[in-house]
C-alpha cells in the first residue's frame, strides 16, 4: 500500500463523481442515523430522570392498581383492563404508613379535572388534592400567599392553591390572593400562587390547582378513596426494607393474600430510575439495530459500486498487471477506493447527525421541555467504526476479485 495506489483511487473516484456520491450518500445516511438516534436516546433519558431526580430519591410512592387476577378477567380486544375503578386505598393508610419507623412524612393525593372560572373568564384546569403536607415533600413552592393547613384541610375548607398559567388566564396581571374563583359550581377561596414549573411527565404542573384531598373528595368527586400517596424516608439507606414493611402493611390492611389480587403498587425512585435505565438501555439497542440497517445497506451499496468499477477497469487492471502491478498494488487500490467511501461517508454523516440530533433538541426546548442536547463521543466513535468496518468488509470481495484476475483474460476482455 504506497502513494501511487492512492492517487490512482482518488483518480477513480473523481473520473465517476455521481457513482461516487451516490456511493457515499449512503453511508452518510446510515451513520447519520445512528448519530441522530443515540443522541436523541440519549436527550429523551435525561429528560425522563431529571424529572423523576427532581422528585427527590428519598420518595416511595404507593398507588392503586387493577388486580391482576381482575384485570386478565376483563381484557378488552387490545389487552387493556376496563370497566374497573380501583376504591380500596384510603386516608387511613396513609396515616397506618405515617407509624412506620423510617417513614419522616407523607401525603394523600387525587386528581380530576373542572371548569374553572372568574369573572367570565373560563379554563379547564387538573384538580390536584393533596394534604397539606404535599408542601413540606413536594420541590414545587409557594411564590406568592400560603399553602392551605391540616385544619382546612379536615375542615373541607373551600381554598386553592392555583398554578401560574391558571393565574395567567383568569387574573392576568392583577391579584389572585382572597379573590373569589368558581371550581365546578361551587367557590373557592385563592390564598396562594404557586412558582412557575412547567411540565412533568405530561403534566403541566403550572395548569393546577391545588386543593384540600378531603375536600376534592367529599365535595366535589364525592368519593371516599385516593389514588396515591407519597412517603419520605428518614433514611434513604433503608428505602428497599421500608417497602416491603409498606406493601406487607396494606396486605395485612386490605385483607390479600395472592399477590395476584394485589390493587397497589408500592415503588421507591431509586427503584423508578433502575427501571427507566433498563428501558432506555433496551429502547437504544433496538434503535441503533434498526439505524444500522442503514449502514448495512450503505455496505452493500459500496460493494455493488466496486463490483461494476472493477468490471468496467478489467482492461486497466489487465495493462497494470502486464507492467508489473502485483496482486496487493491491485488489492489496495480498490480498498483504497472502499475507505475513502467510506471515511468520507462517516464525516459527513456524523456531521449532519450531530446537526439534526441538535435541531432536535432545539425544537424540543421551544415546546417547553428540558431537552438536553446530548451527543456521546462513543457514539461517535461506534458509528464510524462501524461504518469503515462495513466499508472495509463490502469492499474486500470486489478488490480480491480484481487482485486475482489473471492479466491476459483481462486485456482481452474490452477488445
Amino acid at each position: 500500500m504506497n502513494l501511487v495506489t492512492l492517487k490512482i483511487a482518488l483518480r477513480a473516484l473523481s473520473s465517476h463523481k455521481s457513482r461516487t456520491f451516490l456511493t457515499v450518500l449512503g453511508i452518510v445516511i446510515g451513520i447519520a442515523a445512528v448519530v441522530a438516534v443515540m443522541s436523541a436516546g440519549q436527550g429523551i433519558k435525561a429528560l425522563v430522570v431529571d424529572q423523576v431526580e427532581s422528585f427527590g430519591s428519598d420518595l416511595i410512592q404507593t398507588e392503586i392498581k387493577v388486580p391482576s387476577a381482575k384485570k386478565n378477567s376483563s381484557e378488552n380486544a387490545f389487552g387493556i383492563a376496563s370497566g374497573i375503578e380501583v376504591t380500596t386505598l384510603k386516608l387511613s393508610d396513609r396515616d397506618a404508613i405515617m407509624k412506620l419507623p423510617n417513614i419522616k412524612d407523607s401525603y394523600a393525593g387525587s386528581t380530576g379535572q373542572e371548569l374553572v372560572s372568574y369573572n367570565g373568564q373560563n379554563q379547564q384546569a387538573l384538580l390536584y388534592g393533596v394534604s397539606a403536607t404535599f408542601i413540606n415533600i413536594d420541590k414545587g413552592q409557594v411564590e406568592t400567599g400560603r399553602f392551605f393547613t391540616n385544619e382546612e384541610d379536615n375542615g373541607l375548607a373551600n381554598v386553592a392553591v392555583i398554578g401560574q398559567k391558571v393565574k395567567d388566564k383568569l387574573f392576568n396581571n392583577g391579584q389572585a390572593i382572597d379573590k373569589l374563583i368558581k371550581i365546578g359550581k361551587q367557590k373557592f377561596r385563592v390564598i396562594g400562587v404557586m412558582e412557575k414549573r412547567g411540565a412533568t411527565f405530561g403534566f403541566d404542573m403550572d395548569n393546577m390547582i391545588y386543593i384540600p384531598v378531603q375536600t376534592l373528595q367529599k365535595k366535589i368527586m364525592g368519593v371516599d378513596y385516593i389514588m396515591f400517596i407519597t412517603s419520605q424516608v428518614r433514611n434513604p439507606d433503608l428505602i428497599d426494607q421500608t417497602v416491603a414493611e409498606m406493601e406487607q402493611l396494606l396486605r395485612e390492611r386490605h385483607d390479600i393474600t395472592d399477590p395476584d389480587k394485589e390493587d397497589f403498587a408500592v415503588t421507591s425512585i431509586a427503584e423508578a430510575l433502575d427501571m427507566l435505565n433498563t428501558i432506555f438501555w433496551a429502547i437504544s439497542v433496538l434503535l441503533i439495530a434498526v439505524a444500522g440497517i442503514s449502514l448495512v445497506v450503505g455496505g452493500i451499496g459500496i460493494m455493488n459500486i466496486m463490483y461494476v468499477s472493477v468490471m468496467e477497469r478489467t482492461y486497466e487492471i489487465g495493462l497494470r498487471k502486464s507492467v508489473g502491478a502485483t496482486n496487493n498494488n491491485i488489492l489496495f487500490q480498490f480498498l483504497w477506493e472502499a475507505v475513502i467511501v467510506t471515511f468520507l461517508g462517516a464525516i459527513i454523516g456524523v456531521l449532519i447527525g450531530v446537526l439534526f440530533a441538535w435541531l432536535v433538541s432545539v425544537v424540543a426546548t421551544s415546546q417547553g421541555f428540558a431537552w438536553k442536547f446530548v451527543v456521546l463521543p462513543s457514539s461517535l466513535a461506534l458509528a464510524s467504526g462501524v461504518a469503515i468496518a462495513i466499508g472495509l468488509s463490502f469492499g474486500v470481495f470486489p478488490a480480491k476479485t480484481a487482485a486475482n484476475m489473471d492479466p491476459v483474460t483481462a486485456l482481452r476482455y474490452n477488445r
